[in-house]
């Protein structure tokens, strides 16, 4: 039985080559939506294909099926998968690949699927698809093939150099490329495709708003938690590039850098830092964050909490910090000291003094005067300006195609306090970052996420060096 569908597949290879979306529905099994047929027919017909998209459109399903038409349909292809990081290559990409060819009783019996591979049975080494993560330019070189198909998922988050490799490997007659990701920032190879190069290719929008696959309360739910015009929306769901406002303090692009990056805990570390916003109205959360060089851990996050009730939150996650990493020697905790948090910076001292613990406890006052205050509104504006400089850096670092150093939780609202919060110019040309009375005015929260990451990062004075040695040490 299974020699007559391989006879019928061979015959019908013509037709599936012109027509993906018939391939789909007969050897897959797999319904195409509307805008994946049209991205499928498209990648059949141009050479370059590119998706923008917000969040659960479908958009991994489309490139499992995409990667599986051309290894099935042209003789010795080459089909590279990849994407930033391993998780989302691994993980949910090439697992998704894997669920396709296994549903199709032909391409299980022809191909062999395995964790970084799948080929051609008896064609190992010419016929085959590959997973290689897009962290080095050179894991994009080397293949040379007439049929060969580059599939980018989470485009937007893959370096220039890493691009510029795939682009100029594409030089055979029947080489593809298809880009899907969400457009979370406005430079790079991808953004370029949809705007200054949007000519070279066929070019795809999709909003979650418009998938039968998306929930739709949901969306409304990221529109009241948000703001219908916040870039988060935009992002996510509109599958639109963020507008990248000039009163943004922090763009998302810089931010989305280090969510899910690889970097790992330097061992060589000996002070591990935790930052504590301490909650002061009904909506507000008492957050605590904890960081070791340019890692920072998942935060923990309260609502309102009594003083005494937050001073212990604080003891324990320092205890479980030095018990979780046995190279750290001591523990800097920084307190928003503003309003009721001078109670918990009282009460820390007390019991560290009485257990003798080694850790030490610094007040933060964020409307007192800034260390540099030739630039600087306050201590919160020098603060947040710490911050980004951390993440900017790693950006610029990751744009080059450098490894990554700074790792964020991914915390949808970490990344919109982050991204959210405005500056101005004083009347003095001093920077002044948005106060929270008027972020709330705007129909914000509180940034209490955000803060705590910006605490964990402050320097205190009385050991502040050059700026970049303290975050980093």
């Amino acid at each position: 039985m299974m020699s007559n569908r391989l006879k019928v597949f061979k015959k019908k290879v013509p037709l599936y080559r012109e027509d993906p979306v018939i391939f789909c529905r007969e050897v897959l099994q797999f319904e195409p939506d509307n805008w994946q047929e049209k991205v499928l027919r498209d990648l059949a017909h141009y050479p370059y294909v590119t998706v923008r998209s917000g969040q659960g459109v479908g958009k991994t399903g489309l490139e499992a099926a995409a990667t599986l038409w051309f290894l099935s349909c042209f003789s010795y292809p080459k089909v590279i998968c990849t994407a930033p990081t391993m998780q989302q290559l691994f993980d949910v990409l090439w697992a998704e690949i894997s669920k396709w060819q296994s549903r199709s009783p032909l391409l299980k019996a022809v191909l062999k699927w395995t964790k970084t591979k799948i080929y051609m049975k008896n064609y190992e080494e010419r016929w085959f698809a590959t997973a290689r993560t897009a962290t080095k330019p050179e894991n994009m070189q080397g293949f040379h093939e007439d049929n060969m198909l580059f599939i980018v998922d989470e485009a937007s988050g893959v370096a220039d150099p890493i691009m510029e490799a795939i682009l100029g490997t594409l030089s055979g007659g029947n080489n593809k490329l298809l880009m899907c990701g969400n457009p979370t920032r406005t430079s790079g190879t991808f953004y370029d495709s949809h705007n200054r190069d949007r000519e070279d290719y066929r070019t795809h929008k999709v909003s979650s708003r418009d998938s039968s696959r998306t929930s739709k309360k949901n969306i409304e739910m990221l529109e009241r938690k948000y703001g219908k015009d916040s870039d988060v929306i935009r992002v996510r769901v509109d599958g639109d590039f963020p507008k990248a406002e000039a009163d943004a303090f922090i763009p998302l692009e810089i931010v989305e850098s280090a969510i899910d990056s690889n970097v790992k805990v330097d061992t060589r570390i000996r002070t591990g830092d935790i930052g504590v916003d301490v909650a002061r109205f009904g909506d507000d959360e008492t957050t605590i964050s904890k960081r070791i060089g340019d890692v920072l851990f998942e935060l923990e996050a309260y609502p309102k909490t009594e003083t005494t009730e937050t001073t212990g939150l604080v003891i324990s996650a320092a205890k479980k910090m030095m018990k979780d990493h046995t190279h750290l020697k001591e523990i800097m905790i920084k307190v928003d000291d503003s309003g009721v948090g001078g109670g918990v910076t009282d009460q820390l001292n007390e019991i560290i003094k009485e257990q003798k613990l080694p850790y030490k406890v610094f007040p933060v006052i964020n409307n007192g005067k800034a260390d540099d205050d030739e630039h600087y509104n306050d201590v919160a504006t020098e603060s947040w300006a710490t911050v980004k400089d951390v993440l900017q850096d790693n950006f610029s670092n990751f744009m080059k195609g450098e490894e990554k150093t700074v790792l964020l939780p991914n915390d949808d609202k970490l990344i919109s306090q982050l991204t959210t919060r405005k500056y101005r110019m004083t009347s003095r040309g001093k920077l002044a970052i948005e106060s929270k009375e008027d972020m709330k005015k705007r129909g914000l929260n509180s940034p209490d996420r955000a803060d705590a990451i910006v605490l964990a990062f402050y320097r205190p004075v009385d050991k502040r060096p050059k700026a970049g040695v303290w975050g980093r040490r």
